[in-house]
This record gives C-alpha cells, sequence and structure tokens, in this order.
C-alpha cells in the first residue's frame, strides 16, 4: 500500500497535485478534516489559473495523433499522479525512488497512502493510522449480503474481471453520493460525498476480491477478515495467504499499479464516466472493464506466459544469456513483440520494475521463474536497441514484465486473476482522481470529433 510514503520527509520539487506540505505534522487531523481546510484554497487556486492561462495553447494535435489514439496529446488533468519519461511516475510530485527511500519503519506498516493520493499532503503515523483502521472497521468494510450472494451465484468459468465489475455495480446501492444528487445537494458538497463513497468502496474491495478468487479458484469458504491487519495484507489473509513477505509483497504490487496519470485506458474510463456525475462505483465498473482489455491491463499475465513459454522449451537445461538472446531474436524474427518490454512514454527501465527485482533479489534470488526473468533484463535490451527491424525507442522493461514471477512463487498461480490484483491497486488511484475532479468541479467532457472525410477536405483542399 502507499503507506510506505508516510513517514518523515524532507521538503521535494512539487509537480502536481493539490499542494503538499511535506514535513510531518506535530497534531492529528482525520482525512474529512484536512479536505475541508485544502478543497477551498485549491478551488481558488485553479479558479486563477483559468483567469490567467486559460485561452493558452497546451498542446498541438497532429492528424497522425487524431488517427492513434490520441497518444501524447496533453488534454487531460490529474492531479494525483504525473508520468515523466525520465524518471517515471511521480505520486504527488515523489518518485518513486523517493518514495522507496522514505518508507517507515515496520510498525507503521498499515498506513495507508490514499491519504496521500487524495488530500496531497503526508499525514502524520496517527492520521495515517487512523485511515487504516476506519477502512478494516465495521460496518465500512463489511460486504453487503446481496453482493455476496452474487458473486457465489456467477459461474465459476466466468472471468474473474467480468466478476469484479458486476460485484462492483452491485455495490452501487450503497452510494451515498447518487443519493445525495437525487435530494439535490449543492455542487460544492459533492466531494464530499464522492468522499465518502470512494472510502466505502475501497474498504470493500479486499472482501469482494478475496470472496471471487475463493468463488473461482478454491472450496468456495470464506476466510473473515482481521481488523488488525491492514488493507493490502488483509486481502491475502482472507484470500488463503498469510505470512510477512507476501503481506510486504502485495502492500508493493498495489502501491505501483496504484495510479499512472488520467490518460490510460482505466483512469481515463473512470473519469469520463464521472465527468458525468456518474457515482464512483459506476464510474469505477468503468474503469475495471476498460482494464479488462487485453492491450491494458493484461500485460502482466502475458509477460508471465512468455516466461513460462521460454521455461517450457528450456525443458530441463539451464537458462543462459545465449538462449535468451537467440530465443528472442527468433520471436522478433517471426513478427511478434517481447512481452513486458517498452512503453508509451518512459524512456528508461521503470523505477515500478526496478522495486520488484529489488524484493525479488531479496526474497527469492534462487526462484528458476526469477532467473528467466533476470536474464532477459540483462539480455533484451541490448537485442531491442540494435534489431535490424527497426530499432526501439524504450527497449527497458516494464512493470508488466516482473509481477508474475513474484505473485506464481507465493502461490497465486491464477493468472486469470492478476488483472483483478490490478484492479484493486488502481482504486486507489482513480478514486482519488475521482475525490479530487468533485473537489475542483471539473465538467462533463466532450471533445470535439471529425471524420476522415472531413481531414481529407482540409488538408487536401487547394489553396
Amino acid at each position: 500500500m502507499y503507506h510506505r510514503i508516510i513517514s518523515k520527509v524532507s521538503r521535494v520539487p512539487r509537480t502536481s497535485g493539490l499542494k503538499p506540505q511535506w514535513s510531518q505534522r506535530s497534531f492529528t487531523k482525520t482525512l474529512r478534516e484536512r479536505m475541508k481546510e485544502v478543497v477551498p484554497k485549491e478551488q481558488e487556486r485553479v479558479k486563477a489559473l483559468l483567469s490567467k492561462h486559460g485561452d493558452k495553447v497546451l498542446s498541438q494535435v497532429t492528424v497522425k495523433q487524431a488517427v492513434s489514439g490520441m497518444r501524447s496529446v496533453k488534454a487531460l488533468i490529474c492531479e494525483t499522479s504525473a508520468l515523466d519519461e525520465h524518471e517515471g511516475i511521480r505520486f504527488r510530485g515523489l518518485s518513486v525512488p523517493e518514495v522507496q527511500a522514505k518508507l517507515p519503519k515496520p510498525s507503521v506498516r498499515g498506513l495507508k497512502g490514499e491519504y496521500v493520493l487524495i488530500e496531497g499532503e503526508i499525514p502524520t503515523a496517527d492520521e495515517a493510522k487512523q485511515l487504516s483502521e476506519e477502512l478494516a472497521s465495521e460496518p465500512r468494510c463489511c460486504v453487503p449480503k446481496h453482493v455476496r450472494q452474487l458473486i457465489d451465484d456467477l459461474p465459476v468459468h466466468q472471468h474473474p474481471m467480468s466478476q469484479f465489475s458486476a460485484s462492483v455495480l452491485a455495490l452501487q446501492s450503497e452510494s451515498k453520493f447518487a443519493r445525495a444528487y437525487e435530494e439535490g445537494v449543492n455542487k460544492s458538497q459533492y466531494w464530499e460525498y464522492a468522499l465518502e463513497d470512494a472510502l466505502t468502496l475501497i474498504a470493500r474491495i479486499p472482501g469482494v476480491s478475496s470472496r471471487i478468487y475463493r468463488h473461482c479458484f478454491r472450496d468456495g469458504m470464506m476466510i473473515k477478515h482481521d481488523p488488525s491487519l491492514d488493507w493490502s495484507a488483509n486481502w491475502c489473509h482472507m484470500s488463503g495467504y498469510d505470512g510477512v513477505e507476501i503481506y510486504d509483497l502485495m502492500r508493493m504490487y498495489f502501491a505501483i499499479h496504484s495510479d499512472h496519470e488520467g490518460g490510460n485506458v482505466s483512469a481515463h474510463a473512470c473519469h469520463l464516466v464521472g465527468s458525468a456525475l456518474s457515482d464512483p462505483y459506476l464510474s469505477f465498473a468503468a474503469g475495471l472493464c476498460g482494464l479488462a482489455g487485453p492491450l491494458h491491463g493484461l500485460a502482466n499475465q502475458e509477460s508471465l506466459r512468455f516466461i513460462k513459454k521460454i521455461q517450457r522449451k528450456l525443458g530441463d537445461r539451464k537458462p543462459d544469456k545465449e538462449f535468451i538472446q537467440d530465443f528472442v531474436v527468433d520471436l522478433l524474427s517471426s513478427g511478434q513483440v517481447v512481452p513486458g518490454f517498452g512503453h508509451a512514454v518512459l524512456r528508461k527501465t521503470d523505477p515500478r520494475y526496478m522495486i520488484q527485482r529489488e524484493f525479488a533479489l531479496k526474497y527469492l534470488p534462487d526462484d528458476e521463474t526469477f532467473k528467466v526473468v533476470s536474464l532477459l533484463y540483462e539480455v533484451v535490451p541490448d537485442v531491442l536497441k540494435n534489431w535490424k527491424g527497426g530499432k526501439v525507442a524504450n527497449p527497458w522493461p516494464n512493470l508488466d514484465a516482473h509481477s508474475g514471477c513474484l505473485l506464481q512463487h507465493y502461490g497465486l498461480v491464477e493468472d486469470h486473476f492478476y488483472t483483478v490484483l490490478f484492479g484493486m491497486g488502481r482504486a486507489l488511484g482513480v478514486m482519488s482522481q475521482y475525490v479530487v475532479s468533485r473537489a475542483l468541479g471539473f465538467p462533463i467532457e466532450r471533445p470535439k470529433s471529425v471524420t476522415t472525410q472531413a481531414i481529407e477536405k482540409q488538408f487536401d483542399a487547394k489553396p
């Protein structure tokens, strides 16, 4: 979990988001109290920004960008994180290495970074602990009976992601935001009800997800949540996995999957639906449907299957660099890509990959799958940089090249479920984005579209 960035930290440059004060406060306030202080100031800041810079050009769009999915077009606002091509993701101004360097002591492992993503400020240990305990408290974390029944009635062969999305939609019956809107609440209070829904949704996700896991892959018997455990550890416990190492693994996993700017499919889908004032449950379900697509959330599954394919071809042989190089060259020669390598934005090894690699070097250096992953890390970039079929702008491994290896080491071998875990982490980011969007009063998203015929007419016309 994001609790890892909550500790005594020094002042760092701010790149985006609600104004952080990167210092440890000596007093305790709830997240709601802090938001009530911050939101009015941020509303004024955005109002002033529009007044001063509203007519200035932020980005220009080429026909190629419009046809190829608006790649790199600056047309969205995301306050919670920003993606730098050289440094990777920054969470509220903190790079992943900076986050890693500011880990709290083990005694505060249960802290929650939703505080940082939503409110933009490093909380005190007591504040973060209070939020962590709230997310584990009853009835906040209790999954309603009708949702439990829904999961139990779904066919076990139905993909876990569609079960996850359906369950989130079923949770929508509990939406305080939807109820408040129907009752005519003032729009200045939207963020307060959005926050309540977001926290309840996040609190119930471990119970929903673990029930789907045990329904699909175990005996269907449920394990009661433990209020003494934090959000990530509770998911492990309820799914049937206990132990310090897997608790730490899943805290890291959910943290590094949580937020990735606002333009990726899951984040953008959630923002788009939320901009119509659909409540957090409806918006998150939309994001999950986008995440389920094979070009988005299935990348870690595909990367692990690629590694398994290498292992099958190896048989009883030990992997070495020569074998890996020949395998990759043959793959590229057949017109295929190397799963887990390359990124639309990054131009260096994904820092989120490196955190996973460090974890593996510490806890599972002799794991046979990790040995293949490590060799790929050493061999593939040079092959891609010098490939005769065209050099790759970013030949480095990304987040998805490593995560499947770690999950299967601790017994999570059901790769159809990996995207659900991705969705759990992503909930922390997109729900934070949702609350901030309501706080800042962002309007409904409505870009203008054109036809290909209109483009031809505009640019083929003679002067």
